[in-house]
């Protein structure tokens, strides 16, 4: 059954959707950091969510935007400001469909029906992007780019699959022979010095980010990124 996430700060409403839900056999996950609403979407990887506007922090208006910069999963916004134009904000940040409270019960679980239909049904187009992400920063598969802080990034090819692979295993050393294996299919044609000039542009790459001296080499065994940014 789909995994639904509630974005409400008004810990009665959320604990009576999520009740309400889970009846229906919907698994359901309450954000709590109202801070990291980003990153508890991408650790949970949820297939609807359910926002509200009025949050702490950031508006809901926010978090949408934010996340649609890496996914389409749907969003259905559930709030008690019933203007004409929070609900036209609401549809051109990214928002699939609009409920207001005081709100029934049957509505919003024939809405989260109907949504879920047009999205995962036969015909629907899966568009979800893959998404890595250690500690703030953000590495995305389909696209080759970073992000940090609202900063992003695009990468080469060889930049991404080094911070690909240094990211997968972070704080453990990788050897060299397993990075030239991702760059290359034959590591006996590589110089032995490629590999370092490569590492030192993905080094480039994180200082753009305000991300510095985290790649560390280990001599004669390959590198490591420690998490300490």
């Amino acid at each position: 059954m789909y995994n639904i996430m509630i974005v409400e700060d008004d810990k009665k409403i959320s604990s009576l959707i999520k009740n309400h839900l889970e009846k229906y056999g919907y698994k359901t996950y309450i954000v709590e950091d109202f801070s990291n609403v980003k990153g508890e979407f991408i650790k949970n990887n949820p297939q609807m969510l359910l926002m509200d506007i009025n949050l702490p922090l950031f508006d809901g208006f926010y978090w949408c935007r934010d996340i649609r910069t890496v996914s389409k999963v749907p969003i259905v916004f559930i709030s008690a400001r019933d203007s004409d134009m929070d609900q036209v904000m609401a549809i051109e940040n990214g928002a699939d469909d609009y409920i207001t409270k005081p709100f029934s019960y049957d509505v919003l679980l024939a809405k989260i029906k109907g949504v879920m239909r047009r999205v995962y049904g036969d015909y629907a187009e899966n568009s979800s992007s893959e998404v890595l992400e250690v500690n703030g920063l953000f590495l995305y598969l389909n696209q080759n780019t970073a992000e940090y802080k609202g900063r992003k990034i695009e990468l080469s090819k060889k930049e991404f699959q080094l911070l690909y692979s240094l990211l997968k295993n972070v704080d453990k050393i990788v050897s060299r022979e397993t990075l030239l294996e991702v760059l290359w299919s034959d590591v006996d044609f590589v110089d032995d010095n490629t590999l370092s000039v490569n590492m030192t542009r993905v080094r480039k790459r994180l200082e753009d980010l305000g991300i510095n001296e985290v790649i560390e080499t280990k001599r004669g065994q390959g590198y490591k990124i420690a998490v300490r940014w």
